[in-house]
């Protein structure tokens, strides 16, 4: 029998955000580039045996200082210290383009594994430090990188409970992406030079990190489902003196599935708090910090087996280490195939 747009969208439309992020994660002036909590489409939670396959946009534009819970000027910035009484670093922008490729197959009721890779263009431009907050000053530089990123493979088993509903994941983000890229000097006394990337803003990380998590997922009546996620993501390795901070995130969503036909409309809860990066090479007073965002969306039926969707997502709390960029919002735009 010939499934319904419905049955196709439960089995292709996740009902959760990211369990494994596109991106890698940023250094801390550029909070937002490890957040990308919109690849919807990591899991399908679904005991429906097959391959999915997705194609996702994501754009974050971090062009807003923050420290602590406010945002702040770029002077205001350009007068606080880091940890050590040097001056803090001055961001002016990091414009995020990710485009995500997702794998997925479900082998039986009870087993599956997920596949994702992105690739990244970032644009990223900083005034350095004992700037006034308008001009570049020391170490100050501009960088332009396009890249793959990091790979994650993350498995899954929901086989605990009869209706198959619990989960377990377990799983690895590979250091597949670059993190030597190198920018454009803007410093006054050596401009023009080659120089190196901050290690937070580069494709990659460079560490091989261990991603373990666990979701339930269930329906409230005919219409309604919801969702709960847990993971964390940590890094078992330091690379070239620098270690990526541990990221715990805790996801909550809710959907409407009485208009599949038409569209399933989606809101999400998602929570995250980021460690400090470690290591010589880190930046380890402004890394790190806690956030909350507010994120609605839908899903659209071309055919009974593919459909786009498009989130947005808000950040309604954010409490930021030192100075960082932070983003507005995030938005996404997806097309998923279900075979």
């Amino acid at each position: 029998m010939t499934p319904s747009p419905s049955t196709v969208l439960y089995r292709i439309v996740p009902l959760t955000l990211a369990i494994v992020t596109a991106s890698t994660s940023v250094l801390a002036c550029s909070a937002d580039g490890c957040t990308l909590s919109s690849n919807w489409e990591t899991l399908g939670f679904s005991t429906q045996p097959g391959f999915k396959m997705d194609l996702r946009y994501d754009y974050v534009n971090q062009n807003q200082l923050r420290s602590g819970t406010h945002s702040i000027s770029s002077p205001d910035a350009a007068q606080k210290t880091t940890s050590d009484g040097e001056p803090q670093e001055v961001e002016k922008y990091t414009r995020n383009n990710y485009i995500n490729l997702g794998l997925d197959y479900t082998f039986n009721v009870n087993w599956g594994v997920n596949l994702q890779l992105p690739y990244i263009n970032r644009h990223h431009a900083t005034l350095g430090t004992n700037s006034n907050g308008s001009d570049p000053a020391d170490g100050a530089y501009d960088s332009q990188t396009s890249s793959l990123g990091d790979m994650k493979v993350v498995g899954r088993y929901q086989g605990l409970v009869p209706n198959h509903n619990l989960g377990l994941l377990l799983g690895v983000k590979l250091p597949t992406g670059s993190h030597t890229k190198t920018g454009t000097s803007t410093d006054p006394t050596d401009p023009g030079a080659t120089v190196p990337i901050d290690r937070g803003l580069q494709p990659g990380t460079g560490t091989t990190d261990a991603i373990v998590g666990a979701y339930y997922f269930d329906s409230l009546s005919k219409d309604w489902d919801y969702f709960g996620t847990a993971t964390a993501q940590m890094a078992m390795n330091s690379r070239d003196d620098y270690k990526p901070g541990n990221s715990y995130y805790l996801n909550l969503g809710l959907r409407y599935m009485g208009i599949t036909d038409v569209m399933t409309p989606q809101i999400q809860l998602n929570t995250q708090y980021v460690s400090h990066d470690t290591g010589l090479e880190a930046d380890t007073t402004s890394t790190g910090k806690t956030a909350i965002y507010i994120t609605p969306g839908a899903v659209v039926p071309i055919t009974k087996q593919t459909a786009i969707y498009g989130f947005v997502q808000v950040p309604i709390y954010q409490d930021v280490r030192g100075v960082q960029l932070t983003a507005r919002y995030t938005a996404s735009i997806a097309a998923l195939v279900a075979f």
